[in-house]
């Protein structure tokens, strides 16, 4: 029975996830969605062996009341199948509005569980999100100053914390400094019993890996958590070592990579693979005026690739510099963002139908639709390519393949410059 649910916000942020409970040493699973947490046989038995299960929503960016509703449904499914502890996940870059979701959907699950407070943890050193007197740093950038500015859906405009989080929450929001966490796990829990955090949400400074086991140790009574996936730095297993589900693939299987996201480090990414890879780009207006023909011609290119050089997985991606993303779009058409990740889960879908059996996806967004046009319920969590990037593969039957398929879920600001060609390794 599982030891720990946690609510991700994207696909990407829950496998994301799932890679550092797997690297503690939770048998985890990841639920697509509440629905994924279902009595379907081979489902149900991967919840019952695991020891963590994560619900992958696609909420970051969806209506505020949406994004409440699901991650309802997620905690209710998860608080069914046992779990008493939770782990409320989103991006360690913040990504939010001044809407949300970040704080409307903490609330809520605080109200849900009937408890007072919780604290607020974004940080990942490891992919380089630290947070200093309530600042948020990407790296040496403070978050606003970052490539994060330009985010599509989200641009970050502001790197403290506490005021981001200020509009967002019916709570107040105070914050505990580093030097605080420093002084160790006994005076941070200390200080969070202080009657001015009892009904907050609490932003903890964290710059390095030993504060977030500290932040994670002091605060091991709370029934909710939040923040990125390093705050599980500081959580405990009971199967260190032996907790990776297998691969589905086989080193012969065909693969390809499918990059939606915008970012920088995907756009490196895709510059790196340009010079390695047999590669297609997305034509935006051939998929304005005949999608379902352009998605044919997308596979037929990867079909092509596939006969030549099987061990060279072909990559479709979307944006290869930031002129790509100053296209006009006309009016009342669909916007090129949506576009682009109904395309590529479509590619995905008939990818998988063509004989791919391991595919990576590049993009939370992009992640999501790809992973629910191929009707995953459950991912088990397997080999780490890179902090925060893992293989995982699909229950059986997923797109006709008797043994499920592999997927990787890359967040757009993940993984090194070489991943696209890369993490093929780590499924040998």
């Amino acid at each position: 029975m599982p030891l720990l649910g946690a609510i991700a916000d994207d696909f990407t942020g829950a496998t994301d996830l799932a890679t550092m409970l797997v690297a503690r040493g939770y048998r985890t699973v990841v639920a697509v969605g509440a629905d994924g947490l279902t009595e379907e046989p081979s489902a149900a038995e991967q919840v019952r062996q695991a020891d963590a299960v994560v619900v992958a929503l696609k909420s970051r960016t969806a209506p505020v009341d949406e994004a409440v509703e699901t991650s309802l449904a997620a905690l209710r499914a998860l608080s069914r199948v046992g779990c008493r502890r939770f782990y409320f996940k989103y991006c360690s870059t913040f990504d939010s509005t001044p809407q949300g979701n970040i704080g409307p959907v903490t609330d809520a699950l605080l109200d849900a569980l009937r408890e007072r407070t919780t604290v607020v943890v974004p940080s990942f050193p490891a992919t380089g999100r630290t947070v200093y007197k309530s600042r948020l740093f990407v790296h040496d950038e403070l978050l606003d100053e970052s490539p994060m500015r330009h985010h599509p859906l989200t641009p970050m405009k502001d790197s403290h914390l506490v005021r981001l989080l200020a509009p967002q929450t019916r709570r107040p929001v105070r914050a505990i400094g580093l030097d605080t966490v420093r002084s160790g796990t006994t005076a941070l829990r200390e200080a969070l019993s202080d009657p001015q955090y009892a009904d907050a949400l609490t932003v903890v400074d964290a710059t390095s890996d030993e504060d977030l086991r500290t932040i994670s140790a002091a605060t091991s009574e709370l029934r909710l958590v939040t923040g990125a996936a390093g705050l599980a730095l500081g959580l405990q297993g009971p199967h260190e070592g032996t907790a990776r589900a297998t691969a589905a693939s086989r080193p012969t299987d065909f693969g390809a990579v499918l990059a939606g996201s915008a970012s920088a480090a995907t756009r490196a990414q895709v510059a790196h693979a340009r010079e390695r890879l047999p590669h297609r780009k997305l034509d935006i207006a051939a998929l304005r005026a005949d999608r379902a023909a352009a998605v044919a011609d997308l596979v037929d290119f990867a079909r092509t690739c596939w006969a030549d050089d099987p061990a060279r997985p072909p990559l479709l991606y979307a944006v290869g510099s930031l002129d790509d993303l100053e296209q006009e779009t006309p009016e009342d058409a669909v916007p090129a963002a949506e576009l682009i990740e109904r395309t590529l889960a479509d590619c995905a879908r008939e990818l998988v139908l063509a004989g791919a059996r391991r595919l990576l996806v590049a993009g939370g967004e992009t992640s999501g639709a790809v992973v629910t046009a191929l009707g995953a319920r459950t991912l088990g969590i397997g080999t780490q390519i890179a902090s925060g990037v893992t293989w995982a593969r699909t229950q059986p039957g997923v797109g006709g393949s008797a043994e499920g398929i592999d997927l990787a879920l890359k967040s757009g600001n993940f993984g090194g410059t070489d991943i696209f060609t890369s993490a093929w390794d780590h499924l040998a």
